[in-house]
């Protein structure tokens, strides 16, 4: 194989690794912007959770305020309902973020979503919020999720 035909098909491994961008709604960041979301393993959209495993779930987004902590707090939303959804660690600190948070700041947020293999296969929206030492979002996103 030649070095161009070499190249081509790395890229096109490539192309099949990547995520697609996670489609998000904005539910209310009052101290921060969000600029992606990203869910690992995702290759279509619902995102498909499996159970009996995990999700990364990666958000970036720029604070807007200074802060000693951040605390992530998970619902699904199941027929309108919220319903909360248990995570290994809250304290955003140790998801990622380098505390104290500082404005205009870039950060990455990055946990893990274990899916229980008790939870029943059903469509949801997942809404993730990450809140200051004032309890206000530093983010929060909606996004959609199939747990299969």
């Amino acid at each position: 194989m030649d070095a161009r035909s070499g190249f081509i098909v790395v890229l096109c491994l490539m192309g099949f690794t990547c995520a697609v961008p996670v489609k998000y709604i904005d539910c209310g960041s009052a101290s921060g912007k969000v600029t992606m979301v990203d869910i690992s393993p995702c290759d279509s959209q619902p995102c498909k959770l499996h159970r009996g495993q995990s999700s990364s779930v990666n958000v970036t987004f720029t604070s807007d305020v200074e802060s000693q902590t951040s605390t992530a707090v998970v619902h699904g939303i199941i027929a309108g309902l919220p319903v909360p959804f248990a995570i290994p660690n809250a304290d955003g600190c140790k998801s990622g973020i380098q505390c104290p948070i500082h404005k205009p700041q870039v950060y990455h947020y990055a946990t893990e979503l274990p899916v229980k293999s008790e939870y029943p296969t059903i469509k949801l929206v997942v809404e993730w919020e990450l809140k200051d030492d004032k309890k206000n979002d530093l983010f929060c996103v909606k996004f959609p999720v199939q747990i299969v």
